[in-house]
């Protein structure tokens, strides 16, 4: 049975290991190397826990394994990551609700985010519209080439 549930301090190996791998599986293919080592890095262990500490880090455990991670911090999405292996099966969709539910629960209207290569149709399904390229020089003639993506947040509709 998948769970969706805050983050704890003992889940910080399990989680840096998903993020990585996921980075590893999903991100070599389209991204060059330094800019899949800078993914690597922002998603260090010591980063994790400074998000953990100034906002929501939700993690989806599945069988004892976590399988999927989103965080929030002062009112915007970032770092989502469901394994490759686990994409496709809803969790990712379920793990952005509750991203966006705790967003308008901080008071925020649009939510923005950065999108990265291989998650533009993920985000595209989920109502989000591309409103700026970006990108980052990584020296040696490597970029980081991302979008900026904005969806107007609906209040939520009473149970």
């Amino acid at each position: 049975m998948d769970s969706i549930r805050k983050f704890r301090d003992s889940d910080i190996g399990a989680l840096q290991r998903l993020i990585h791998e996921t980075i590893d599986i999903s991100y070599a293919d389209v991204y060059p190397p330094r800019a899949v080592e800078f993914f690597k890095e922002f998603h260090a262990e010591r980063k994790i826990l400074e998000r953990s500490r100034a906002g929501t880090i939700l993690v989806v455990e599945e069988d004892g394994e976590l399988i999927g991670t989103g965080s929030i911090v002062d009112g915007e999405i970032f770092a989502v990551f469901v394994h490759p292996k686990c994409q496709s099966g809803g969790r990712g969709k379920a793990l952005m609700q509750m991203l966006e539910d705790q967003a308008r629960a901080e008071g925020v209207e649009e939510s923005e985010l950065s999108v990265s290569l291989p998650s533009l149709k993920f985000y595209q399904r989920l109502g989000y519209e591309i409103v700026e390229e970006r990108s980052r020089d990584l020296g040696e003639g490597q970029r980081l080439d991302f979008w900026a993506a904005r969806k107007t947040l609906t209040p939520a509709q009473p149970r």
